[in-house]
């Protein structure tokens, strides 16, 4: 596992972007993985900006997302969906046949999973993959503790801290969902190559827990330390609680 470090988030987020679009110039039809949430949005931004000077081009691009809210519909606002329009798809030269989340208003949850499972092992594993953390080590929607958890696409309860952490999306009026669709811990793992990016000084010690502790499903983001080509992407903040040699 690699681990960068730069001295801000900015810095940081802008290393990441860097990647795809390096990634798109080497393989222009990249299948890749995305991630949503706070951490990513100086991602996508950095990205936007690339593809307006010509740096990224996503024509023949193809992206899965890591998860989406159950029972939101793409349309709702605070959707991933949405989100996912809002601050890269709709601002460059993607096409809403060539993007891929799960269908989090399906009638039939299970059978969603299965379909988004499907396209996945059809089109995937994704070139280059997407990460954040949560504050709990989650990746995707994979929580702490998931160990009975089937291989693929699957329906989660969404632990409460995380519901906390993503109430800040949500208006004051709304709540925010306890389920969600999500790609298992071992899909994400087949991905080619992973970047996994964190700032801020919430997220040190999960970051060194994640990165320098026992690999295990208490914290699902240990098990990047099992990929071949991992790599983690910090501002100082997030380093902050790893070991002096990492610094």
């Amino acid at each position: 596992m690699q681990v960068v470090i730069l001295p801000s988030a900015a810095e940081a987020e802008q290393h990441v972007a860097t990647l795809f679009a390096e990634q798109l110039r080497r393989k222009p039809d990249s299948v890749l993985g995305l991630a949503t949430g706070g951490t990513p949005v100086g991602v996508y931004r950095a990205l936007v900006a690339a593809h307006r000077l010509g740096e990224a081009d996503f024509g023949r691009a193809r992206t899965f997302n890591l998860d989406e809210y159950a029972g939101v519909p793409s349309a709702h606002p605070q959707s991933y969906a949405a989100y996912m329009r809002t601050h890269l798809f709709d601002l460059v030269n993607l096409t809403p046949d060539r993007t891929h989340l799960p269908e989090g208003d399906a009638a039939n949850a299970e059978d969603a999973c299965r379909l988004y499972d499907a396209l996945y092992r059809y089109y995937g594993p994704a070139d280059l993959q997407l990460l954040g953390i949560g504050l709990n080590g989650h990746i995707g929607f994979n929580e702490p503790g998931f160990a009975s958890a089937p291989g693929g696409t699957h329906v989660v309860r969404l632990d409460e801290s995380t519901r906390r952490a993503n109430a800040r999306f949500f208006g004051a009026d709304e709540q925010v969902p306890e389920y969600a669709l999500t790609m298992s811990a071992g899909r994400i793992l087949q991905a080619r190559s992973i970047v996994l990016l964190a700032t801020g000084a919430a997220k040190a010690a999960i970051v060194a827990r994640a990165l320098e502790g026992p690999i295990g499903t208490d914290c699902p983001a240990s098990l990047l330390q099992l990929h071949p080509d991992a790599t983690v992407v910090l501002d100082r903040e997030a380093a902050g609680a790893l070991a002096p040699e990492r610094g």
